[in-house]
């Protein structure tokens, strides 16, 4: 029953530390481990916090801040702020609802959420979950009639944009859930990893040109590969490690920022995710030349703590620290952030995948 109003708002998740801790008392321990861990020594992970970390803000005072605008556009949509829900399989295993509860979050916020052709539900019943611009996002997991196929459903279904992930090549070795024997909805029904390993730039343009859709390669990690997708008539360049689940020992994603936003010249539009925790960390990657970033932990732990409250509430939160650190930098909008308002300093601590919050949880439920 519903209590009254001082109790519900009492109730409300004040912070998205609270959120990750309720989130860990409702998840398994395979799934806990499938969604707060990466590959090997989890270096990469790890190298992601520590990028945003050493970046410093600096601030401009005495300005007008009483209204503060977070909006802005995306392949011509708009956005309540720079984020999108990134891509992330096997969201059965946070929330029965899925990849709907996250859709409906993101329609209810305002952000785009890039749907992952390896959750559920289909891609046809998230798309109709929220009356909402989405982006689909495919693993090659097929030949070439398999890919027509798929390409087919996701015009057809009316997505705005196609996303072809792009470090996948191998699968990975995670050891988090290796060591509980736990797999994930994906790993239990092997494809032949031969598809996803014979993707070239050849195999890209012909799936570009297929789909006739705005366009976006997730995993670029150098400056190099981002000039060669701008080449290919690519339109968003996503600068992505795979939240350090891929290749370890790789560079954090905002140090890869500066060197893909110098190629690309302005000719791509691009996205960064990895380790984002806080909305100063939107204002970070913004000013460094990031039209949007992406949030897969978060957005994975918000569904396991509510459904698709708790990612609306991520949102929310996300955005107010986001308005507290650019009215106290000292702008009102968002392409008012630039690479003026940061400096590189040292972190104070050592990192770690959570290290944006001082009083987690331990890994495990005693």
């Amino acid at each position: 029953p519903a209590g009254t109003e001082e109790e519900n708002v009492t109730m409300e998740f004040v912070s998205n530390e609270e959120i990750v801790q309720e989130a860990r008392k409702k998840l398994m321990q395979g799934a806990w481990d499938y969604l707060v861990g990466a590959s090997e020594s989890e270096t990469s992970m790890r190298r992601n916090r520590l990028a945003f970390d050493r970046v410093a803000f600096r601030p401009r005072v005495l300005r007008d801040t009483t209204s503060i605008d977070t909006s802005t556009s995306f392949l011509g949509h708009d956005l309540s702020m720079p984020l999108l829900l990134a891509p992330i399989g096997s969201l059965q295993t946070f929330n029965p609802e899925a990849g709907a509860a996250s859709t409906r979050a993101a329609a209810e916020f305002g952000v785009m959420h890039v749907v992952s052709s390896v959750t559920e539900p289909s891609l046809e019943e998230t798309m109709a979950a929220a009356d909402h611009p989405k982006t689909y996002q495919l693993y090659i997991r097929g030949d070439w009639d398999w890919i027509v196929e798929m390409i087919g459903r996701v015009k057809e279904a009316g997505y705005a944009a196609l996303c072809i992930t792009v470090d996948t090549a191998h699968y990975s070795r995670r050891e988090r859930p290796l060591l509980t024997r736990y797999a994930p909805f994906t790993r239990r029904s092997p494809v032949d990893p031969s598809h996803q390993a014979s993707v070239t730039w050849d195999t890209i343009d012909r799936i570009k040109d297929l789909a006739g859709l705005p366009f976006m390669l997730k995993g670029i990690a150098t400056g190099e590969d981002a000039a060669i997708a701008v080449e290919h008539g690519v339109d968003v360049v996503w600068v992505s490690n795979h939240g350090g689940r891929q290749l370890d020992h790789s560079e954090g994603t905002m140090d890869m920022l500066k060197q893909v936003v110098d190629a690309v010249e302005g000719k791509a539009t691009v996205v960064l995710d990895g380790g984002v925790q806080r909305g100063s960390d939107i204002a970070k990657a913004v000013a460094l030349g990031a039209t949007a970033v992406a949030i897969g932990k978060l957005q994975g732990w918000g569904l396991a703590a509510n459904g698709a409250e708790g990612v609306k509430r991520v949102l929310e939160i996300l955005q107010e620290e986001l308005v507290v650190a650019m009215a106290l930098m000292g702008v009102t909008s968002i392409d008012q952030l630039s690479p003026a308002y940061v400096t590189q300093a040292e972190p104070v601590a050592a990192p770690h995948e959570m290290s944006a919050w001082a009083n987690m949880p331990g890994d495990r439920i005693m």
